[in-house]
């Protein structure tokens, strides 16, 4: 049976192709979906998020609003000019009647946390604000969650929003800290990891040549991410951030390089704030875990991961043409 997941999102372009490869993936089916602010505002990554799941004939999956402000300061305003105005890179989605649930991502999730007790997986691909306000309003949550697998953080790479801080963790600092000592198993998916792997034009052309809705609609999101990735690799491409981290929590691919370490978030206001420092000691001749550590760092995942995507995305678009 597959096995129930719930997602945590700031819907901009790679949680979109995260989106996709999740509805592709028998392995796990998608229970519930929160969103907070981070590419977009909670409210925009859930019209976004309810958009993508009515493209795929999937408006069963409950989606919740989630918080709009961080734990320590207000929401920034996104990031339009890696995700576009949208978060769509401008892709403007067929509009739907469908709804967010009542009550925030926070009571989603702790909704399904007993709902799935013992079985509910996490993933987060954006900050990690619903989670941390999960956790303050119950803190037995850790209890009933079987795994969490968070996109964010850089532990020997450079950050992407401060030379040692990761968008998603810099964001909501705070929050990111209690999520890493809540002592629940993380896996924890760094830029270290996911700027190894990228999608090229030619995956991008077979979404499109696809003729399936969400399919096309990804591949045309992409055409926008790929132009801010034109001084990041030297061509159009793109970072596969979010897909890394879904391929990771369905078990589609495998860390090659991931040691289980202490991990703390530097949430002070100097040039650290927002850095996931990973104590990387004694690893030099090869992965050793620390006892008693509950975050386990992905340093590398050998395999390419674009082929992958690609088939599954494309095989769910021909199911669904079937």
């Amino acid at each position: 049976m597959p096995r129930p997941l719930y997602f945590d999102c700031d819907t901009g372009i790679d949680d979109s192709v995260a989106l996709a490869y999740l509805l592709s993936s028998p392995e796990v089916e998608l229970v519930g979906i929160g969103t907070v602010s981070g590419n977009v505002s909670s409210a925009t990554a859930a019209e976004n998020t309810i958009g993508l799941l009515a493209l795929a004939g999937r408006t069963d999956i409950r989606v919740a609003v989630g918080a709009h402000d961080h734990l320590a300061h207000p929401f920034h305003g996104g990031a339009p000019h890696v995700h576009g105005d949208n978060g769509l890179g401008g892709v403007e989605l067929p509009p739907t009647d469908v709804r967010p649930v009542a009550g925030d991502a926070a009571d989603l999730l702790l909704r399904l946390s007993h709902e799935f007790a013992g079985e509910l997986e996490v993933l987060t691909v954006g900050p990690l604000t619903n989670l941390a306000i999960a956790l303050q309003r119950d803190p037995s949550l850790p209890e009933r969650i079987a795994a969490v697998t968070t996109m964010g953080g850089a532990a020997l790479a450079p950050g992407n929003i401060t030379p040692v801080a990761e968008a998603n963790i810099h964001n909501d600092p705070e929050a990111a800290a209690l999520h890493l000592a809540a002592g629940w198993p993380v896996v924890l998916v760094p830029l270290d990891a996911t700027m190894e792997h990228t999608f090229e034009e030619e995956h991008r052309d077979a979404l499109v040549a696809s003729g399936d809705p969400l399919a096309v609609a990804v591949g045309g999101m992409l055409d926008h991410y790929f132009d801010f990735y034109v001084d990041v690799y030297g061509r159009r491409s793109s970072a596969l951030h979010d897909p890394l981290a879904a391929a990771i929590a369905v078990g589609d691919a495998v860390a090659t390089v991931a040691p289980a370490v202490p991990v703390v978030v530097d949430t002070t206001d100097g040039p650290g704030r927002g850095q996931t420092v990973c104590d990387l000691r004694g690893q030099r001749l090869g992965p050793v875990d620390w006892e008693g550590a509950t975050v386990r760092v992905v340093l590398e995942v050998a395999e390419p991961l674009a082929p992958r995507l690609l088939e599954r995305i494309l095989a769910r678009a021909g199911s669904a043409a079937r």
